[in-house]
């Protein structure tokens, strides 16, 4: 095919060239090797000279709209040039030419992308400040197949679209272009022309940050390790320890609105200071890690991050990247784990970010039915396509590398998982084989799970699932997800429901207090009382709890005896351990006054330390967690007056305790309760402590134990029994 030059020429005048190279920057005359032609397309100039060995030589305007043309006579090897630009208002801008480098991505990389296996593609795409050849700037790459031209625009160049045009490299759908004397700090996005003749503005699907809403530039930053980190011992105790068989107390944080600024509470805490106030605070009250909800950068502070637009980009409401490195230091240095919620089961509508991307269907599908989530007015990942897989597993590596997460937190996997999710009878597309599984979304889980432990697996991934689908926590080679833990919804929804009721008719709803350890250890579970039970017209754990104020907070510290000592890992949100009274507001702080203010609120708090502690240094209530051999019912069966017991055990036999539950306000005395071993038993712990603000109702003597069957066990011992209280007792062995 014939190179018509006017024809390349026009192209890029009118910003429709897939690659300006062809005719801008130096080309080498074929006529003469010592010769060369130097074009540059600055629309905004009005006159152009070239630099070069100390001259300055007048440019020559060979299109109106902007077209610079220089003939040079003295051509040789690393010819160095730039331009001065005579611009508005006679203001003289000095340029260095773009369209004098080469590309500076590799076929390999590019082909790594395609296949959906390049796991470091955050590397290579995004905003990277690099230096080239002695000349520092920032080379652009993104991914946008279906467009007939991208362009780099921002403040550098007036947001013009026509001066900066990248070039595609070959088939790989990447624009690529090397800015120089763009650095760390400058803004930009990427103005698109659709195969459909319409432009899009459109932010970095690779920023790595960004500006603060309702603003929506991406922010050149980079990836550059500029921060020094301190938590090498803590990575290394990460790797040296397995968290099956830890134990793990969840502390699930809304980092905007855990605290706000007293002095002007419209203010975020920036990370710095929220990791100043909120790790003391998680490491003195007993929890082994901090769950974060999405601190990844999203337009609406509604969605509480759930609703993302920038997958590689740390929100800047409250500060830098090398903020939140900070954050993240603090935690490690203080032996509390980060667990990071990520979204990768949809993304917003908003025009800046990723939706019709290129003017195309490019990260969803282009089929609603496929396409939309209906409920949420998001729209999902085209799980199929490698380069969109890619994206989201790159994401979730690159908190894991960059930022040290511990674990990864999947949102929303049963919408991933099935076809029908939400969707009435013909609103869905049936897979190949008639179904409703999504087997591309459970392709793209597995192989993401799969992966992940084996470039880290000392990092857990876990599932917030709420269907039976087989096997979320098994492993992929057993036809499972592959998941490291998976939240435990059925849990949840049984316990709230069950303690909502007036303790008089609890007797009648037993069965949701046991059903549980039915099937207690088919997964590997977590036990989330979390954000999602306490808001929009759900009211908070406390106010979900019959009776009077007292009975509240008994209820409340019942509940929690339950949680620390059931088989599972525990989670807790916020404002949960002093007995937050109203619903959560994502907008506000928590009411950190109500401690300050009442004492039950601060016996609460009291309470929750000191059952961590417990759980913490109780072998028995976290190494077997996963197993059957872990637990042991001592009695189930006492319907009528709503108590139950159990053994929780541990590697050693002897390392056991006995849990006690009484779920109505009845006291009661001389209470047969089943015990294991015929060893004397001794209170470790009571939710009715007056520490705690309960009655005061202890069993403080040593119990002998009765050699008689009782409950599921050949002896037993008598104890008084408090008002809706758990109680904990350890064997004592000469």
């Amino acid at each position: 095919m014939s190179f018509d030059i006017s024809t390349e020429l026009d192209k890029v005048i009118s910003a429709n060239h897939h690659d300006p190279f062809t005719v801008l920057g130096l080309h080498i005359l074929e006529h003469d090797p010592t010769c060369a032609v130097i074009r540059v397309f600055l629309p905004l100039a009005d006159s152009v000279k070239l630099v070069a060995s100390q001259q300055k030589k007048d440019m020559y305007k060979m299109r109106e709209e902007g077209l610079f043309e220089l003939v040079i006579t003295d051509y040789h090897d690393n010819y160095q040039y730039h331009f001065e630009a005579l611009c508005y208002n006679n203001v003289v801008r000095t340029l260095q030419d773009p369209y004098r480098f080469s590309p500076q991505l590799s076929d390999y990389d590019c082909h790594l992308y395609k296949n959906g296996t390049h796991y470091e593609i955050y590397k290579r795409l995004g905003a990277h400040p690099i230096t080239i050849d002695g000349t520092a700037g920032t080379v652009f790459r993104v991914w946008a197949p279906a467009a007939r031209r991208v362009s780099v625009i921002g403040n550098f160049n007036y947001w013009d679209g026509r001066v900066h045009q990248m070039r595609v490299l070959g088939d790989s759908g990447i624009w690529e272009l090397f800015l120089p004397g763009i650095s760390k700090g400058e803004i930009y996005k990427y103005e698109i022309l659709s195969e459909h003749g319409g432009l899009l503005e459109k932010s970095d699907p690779y920023q790595f940050f960004g500006e603060l809403r309702p603003k929506t530039a991406s922010i050149v930053w980079g990836i550059a390790d500029d921060y020094a980190w301190q938590d090498e011992a803590w990575l290394h105790k990460r790797k040296e320890t397995s968290v099956y068989a830890q134990p793990m107390s969840i502390y699930e944080v809304h980092l905007p609105s855990w605290r706000r600024d007293p002095a002007d509470p419209e203010r975020f805490l920036t990370y710095r200071e929220i990791a100043d106030a909120l790790v003391p605070y998680v490491k003195e009250m007993g929890f082994t890690h901090i769950e974060i909800m999405p601190v990844t950068e999203h337009p609406l502070d509604e969605s509480w991050g759930y609703q993302v637009s920038g997958y590689f980009s740390v929100t800047s409401r409250m500060g830098t990247p090398q903020d939140f490195k900070y954050f993240m230091d603090e935690c490690h240095l203080n032996d509390i784990g980060v667990i990071l919620d990520w979204v990768p089961s949809h993304f917003p509508t908003d025009g800046h970010i990723l939706g019709r991307f290129d003017g195309s269907a490019l990260y969803e599908h282009d089929d609603p039915r496929q396409g939309e989530h209906p409920d949420w007015k998001t729209l999902i990942f085209n799980y199929g396509r490698n380069e969109v897989a890619n994206f989201l597993m790159a994401s979730a590596f690159y908190w894991i590398d960059v930022y040290h997460i511990d674990a990864i937190r999947m949102d929303a996997v049963a919408s991933m998982l099935y076809l029908d999710y939400g969707r009435s009878e013909g609103e869905w597309v049936p897979n190949k084989y008639g179904g409703k599984e999504n087997i591309e979304a459970i392709e793209f889980i597995r192989h993401f799970t799969s992966i992940a432990g084996q470039r880290n697996p000392d990092v857990t991934i876990i599932a917030e699932e709420s269907t039976s689908f087989y096997g979320v926590s098994k492993p992929t080679d057993q036809g499972g997800l592959g998941f490291g833990f998976k939240w435990n919804m059925g849990w949840m929804n049984d316990m709230l429901d069950y303690f909502s009721r007036d303790p008089l008719y609890r007797k009648f709803h037993h069965n949701s207090l046991t059903f549980s350890l039915l099937y207690a250890f088919t997964e590997n579970f977590i036990l989330p009382l979390s954000h999602d039970e306490v808001v929009h017209g759900k009211k908070s754990l406390l106010s979900k709890m019959p009776g009077n104020r007292w009975q509240q907070f008994a209820n409340l510290r019942l509940l929690y005896g339950l949680l620390w000592t059931h088989p599972g890992k525990k989670l807790l949100f916020m404002g949960g351990e002093f007995g937050q009274i109203s619903e959560w507001n994502c907008k506000t702080s928590l009411d950190w006054h109500l401690p300050q203010q009442e004492e039950l609120h601060s016996q609460l708090q009291t309470f929750v330390a000191e059952i961590n502690k417990i759980y913490a240094t109780t072998p028995a209530l976290y190494e077997k967690d996963l197993s059957y051999d872990g637990f042991k019912w001592m009695d189930f069966k006492d319907v009528n007056r709503s108590i139950i017991s159990f053994a929780r055990i541990g590697n050693d036999p002897k390392e056991h305790v006995v849990i006690l539950l009484n779920m109505t306000p009845e006291v009661l005395y001389e209470y047969q309760v089943a015990v294991p071993d015929s060893t004397p038993y001794q209170e470790i712990f009571c939710s009715d402590n007056s520490r705690y603000g309960g009655s005061g109702i202890t069993n403080p003597e040593v119990k002998q134990v009765i050699n008689e069957p009782f409950g599921e066990s050949s002896q037993h011992i008598l104890v008084a029994v408090p008002p809706l209280s758990a109680i904990i007792l350890k064997p004592i062995y000469e």
